[in-house]
Formats: structure tokens, sequence, C-alpha cells
């Protein structure tokens, strides 16, 4: 949204609603930060609203659009009556998207909902929520997908494919480029001629680090950074504690977005046996440090891992994983070829894109009405 704004195109406000739980639930660490974040604030030339709503943790799901429709809408109608919209959009699918196309129809305004990935691949079809999805995927003015992929998994749900349109991730190229190795080998406390692997991502069952840690038992003298936390680290560090490889498996904990491309310049492969995903943000970002990857075929990995030199696509398991890091390691593709696969990813091409698209959205909507 930065990127957009930098365009001088578009007038934006983000509305960021903050969900947040009854006593005592409200007094755990995660709800107290999320309290203490302002109601209004001023980030990189865009301005955010952070109108607060009431849930239900772990339970609640069903009922999460519908909660942050009503605590949005009474800020939208007034922000609407000071300053005229033209679109409503919403950048993850559920519970957002629901709760846009609310909005948008109270108002008398086209929506836009974008779908990244588990918002279809979990929101889509889960209890309570799948018909949510559903609905909002038919009646939004305009849909994105970031993967053709994952346009497929959302036509296949019940919602029009002709509606969606494929918009892509998007990435701080000034950031996200190859550092200097031995640096950030240093940087790290890691061997300068170790094989070093590295997987980013939430620490749950659906990322697949187990079968990293699995892989990495049939590389001898690897060693495995996880960045990332979550409910399964404990079970991680026992699964490689049993194969014998504790010592090679490091877990970093959330690593700051900013530290990323030092700690995967540090890296041979980046590995992610995810189950599911868009066009995972972690791929690209890989690629444009020039780290190849190894990653199951699923649609928006397919779409992207198009030559060897950017990398494998492997089945979700230990020994599948390891031939295709021996395989990379064996001929490693020289830089450049590995920096080709992230060519066209910017956020400066992201937010053209998406500004071209709201204008056709708004003027289409205005031209029907």
């Amino acid at each position: 949204m930065q990127a957009v704004v930098r365009t001088g195109e578009v007038d934006l406000v983000v509305i960021n609603p903050v969900g947040l739980p009854p006593f005592p639930l409200s007094w755990h660490a995660r709800y107290r930060r999320l309290a203490r974040l302002p109601a209004h604030e001023e980030r990189g030339g865009v301005t955010v609203l952070r109108p607060r709503f009431s849930l239900i943790p772990a339970i609640g799901g069903p009922l999460n659009a519908r909660l942050l429709a009503d605590a949005v809408l009474p800020l939208a109608r007034q922000l609407h009556a000071e300053q005229p919209f033209d679109l409503i959009d919403a950048q993850f699918f559920y519970p957002d998207g629901p709760a846009a196309v609310s909005i948008a129809r109270d108002l008398g305004l086209p929506s836009s909902i974008k779908a990244r990935g588990a918002d279809i691949h979990y929101w889509g079809k889960a209890f309570g929520t799948a018909g949510q999805v559903r609905k909002a995927g038919r009646e939004a003015t305009g849909l994105l997908a970031v993967a053709a992929g994952l346009a497929d998994n959302m036509a296949a749900l019940g919602i029009p494919r002709e509606k969606i349109a494929l918009h892509r991730t998007g990435l701080d190229r000034q950031a996200f480029c190859p550092r200097d190795r031995a640096a950030a080998r240093s940087r790290y406390d890691l061997p300068e001629a170790a094989t070093v692997l590295i997987t980013i991502g939430s620490l749950i069952a659906r990322k697949g680090q187990v079968h990293a840690i699995d892989a990495l038992a049939q590389l001898p003298g690897a060693i495995l950074l996880l960045a990332g936390a979550g409910p399964d680290e404990g079970s991680l560090k026992a699964h490689a504690a049993r194969l014998g490889i504790a010592a090679q498996v490091r877990f970093l904990g959330a690593v700051p977005h900013g530290d990323l491309p030092q700690l995967l310049s540090a890296a041979d492969v980046f590995v992610l046996p995810t189950a599911s995903e868009g066009l995972a943000n972690a791929w690209v970002e890989a690629l444009a440090c020039g780290v190849p990857v190894v990653t199951t075929p699923i649609p928006g990995a397919v779409e992207l891992i198009t030559d060897p030199a950017y990398g494998r696509l492997a089945p979700r398991s230990g020994p599948a994983i390891a031939a295709a890091v021996r395989e990379i390691l064996a001929a490693p593709p020289p830089r450049e070829a590995v920096l080709r696969g992230a060519d066209g990813f910017s956020w400066e091409a992201n937010a053209a894109a998406l500004t071209a698209y709201w204008r056709r959205l708004a003027e289409t909507f205005r031209s029907a009405g």
C-alpha cells in the first residue's frame, strides 16, 4: 500500500481492524501487544485506522466477518461522507472479504477481494466459513489471486473463474538482493564450508518443517536454519533429537523481516515442504537473494519454479527433499540464473498493476450503474 500511495494516483485509507477477546483472555501477551497498537497511525505515507472489535479465539472464526463489518461500517460511513470512496478492497479473503462486500453494499460501491492461499485452502473449506467465502466471491465486483492455481482452487469452490484476475506478490528489490556470503555466515556463526539449508515460516504442520528435518538426517554435516515461531517448535526439537541431529538444527525464532536478506544469503538452498500456499513470498525472496528453492509441486510453485536454476519440486518427504537438495548441490546454478526467477516481482510493479485493476473495476461499476 505504501507503493500504491507513492504512485500519486490513489487516495488511500487502510482500515486494519484489531480483534480482541474478552477478559481474561485479553491479558494474553499476544492480545496485550495488539491492544497497544494506535487507533490512528501514518506509516510510510499511508493512513492506517484500527477500530477494535470483540472476538472469541479458536472457536469464533465463523462470526468474525460479521463482527468485523459491524465494527468498520460506522467508520466507513463517516469517511465516505467526508471524502467519497470509489472502491472497497479486501486484501485477504476471510474474514475481510465478506465484511468488505457487506460494507460496499451499504455504501453503494464496488468491492474487490484478494486471495492469497490459506484464506481459500482453509477458510474456504472450514465449517461455518466456507459458505461465507463462496457467497463473498460470488457477490464481489472483482477478485484477485496471487497464482493461477489458486484461482482454479477458488473456481472449484464455486466462485466464478471469469471474475478472477491474477495479481502476483510484491517484493522489495532494494532489500532482497544477494549479500556477501562470508559476512552472512560469520554473522550467524555458520562454518564457511558447511552445507546450509534454510526454511522460513510459522512452525505449523502445514509448512512441513518436519520433512526438512527428515531430509537433513540424510545430508551428513548439513545445517538447517528454521526461521519462525509457532506451536510445533517443541515437537520439531524432539523429532530432531530422536534422529540424532539436534545439534544440526538451529531454531532462530521469529526473525525480523529486514534481517531475512542476510540470513538467506548465508544459505545454499531454501527448503519449504509446504502442504498449501498461494504463491509464497518466501519463495520469491529466496530467489531474489540468489538462493535456489526446494518446495512441493503445488500450483503456485509450479508457476514459479519453471527452470532448474530456480530449484526443484519434490514430494513432501524427507528422502525426496534430500534427493532434490543433493541435485542442486551437485551442480549449483549460477547466482545470476537463480536471480532471474524473481524477475518481474517488485512493489512498484505490484502497485501499478493493482492501481490499474482498481481503476478498471471502478469505471466498469460506474458504467453499469
